[in-house]
């Protein structure tokens, strides 16, 4: 495990850092590496827009550079390889439910652009280095997940909604609440991404990962509600910019290729996230 915990946590892996197959470095991957290593997950990325606005820069550098990087390792170690992306390629889309042949409606100079744009060429990076070096790699396409380990405060929509709602402190909507996501647990995404990396027959190709099940974020926000037995309300503050108005993922070709479809219902995610999230902002008494 590489990070240099711009926005990740080292209590995120206190549970694996005894396991003897385990280990753990502080490093930035823009940085050349030459360990020996059979196949490279490139998940480091600021991922959520609190993170890439307040890290536009480290994000472009992560996406591309560290890509780069990434993959001249797996070219030299002959490694299988693959590039955590992101539905936000697909920017607002015009195709709906997005498939992987789409190529998306992406503001290039857009407050979203550090982000969507670095992803985009970090995806270009990844298929030359496919098709001219014979890299063994592949794209996965990550839409909306969610599970224990969120950050609370990054700016999520489910995170974001939990916290409140376990506060009882008002939901805030950004725009009419209209616009759509699917959420994914983090179980599922994981186990998509293990098919996706070790699979026969998957170098070279692209695979949306995400949920089907596609509700308006007010709906999810009074779900949450629901669920937390909350007296939070709903307010509203202005549409962030460029914030896609429909979210869900086509997964046929993750279903027939990888013989992957998420498992665990939102019901059941979230109340497994509710109560980790309710677990996590229990204040620690001083005497313990």
């Amino acid at each position: 495990c590489v990070d240099n915990l711009l926005t990740g946590s080292r209590k995120n892996i206190v549970a694996l850092c005894e396991h003897p197959a385990f280990s753990f470095r502080e490093h930035d991957v823009t940085q050349p590496l030459d360990d020996d290593v059979g196949a490279i997950f490139h998940l480091a990325s600021p991922a959520s827009p609190v993170s890439y606005w307040t890290y536009a820069f480290e994000t472009m550098r992560a996406n591309t550079e560290g890509t780069w990087q990434l993959l001249e390792l797996a070219r030299r170690r002959h490694a299988r390889f693959l590039m955590a992306s992101t539905s936000e390629v697909y920017g607002d889309p015009l195709v709906h439910p997005q498939t992987e042949d789409y190529w998306g409606n992406v503001n290039s100079i857009g407050e979203r652009a550090c982000y969507d744009e670095s992803k985009r060429f970090g995806e270009t990076i990844t298929m030359e280095f496919h098709r001219r070096h014979q890299v063994d790699a592949r794209l996965v396409r990550i839409f909306n997940t969610y599970g224990p380990h969120n950050q609370i405060n990054d700016g999520r929509m489910i995170p974001n909604f939990i916290a409140g709602a376990l506060a009882n402190q008002p939901l805030v909507i950004h725009g009419n609440g209209e616009q759509t996501r699917s959420i994914c647990y983090v179980s599922d995404l994981v186990d998509g991404l293990m098919r996706a990396m070790f699979k026969p027959h998957t170098s070279g190709e692209v695979f949306n990962l995400g949920s089907t099940d596609e509700h308006t974020v007010r709906e999810w926000a009074q779900k949450i509600i629901e669920l937390t037995h909350s007296t939070s309300t709903l307010v509203s503050e202005p549409k962030r910019v460029d914030d896609p108005e429909r979210r869900r993922p086509n997964i046929d070709k993750a279903i027939r290729v990888l013989g992957w479809q998420p498992r665990v219902s939102s019901d059941e995610g979230l109340v497994r996230t509710i109560a980790w999230l309710r677990e996590a902002m229990t204040p620690t008494p001083a005497n313990a």
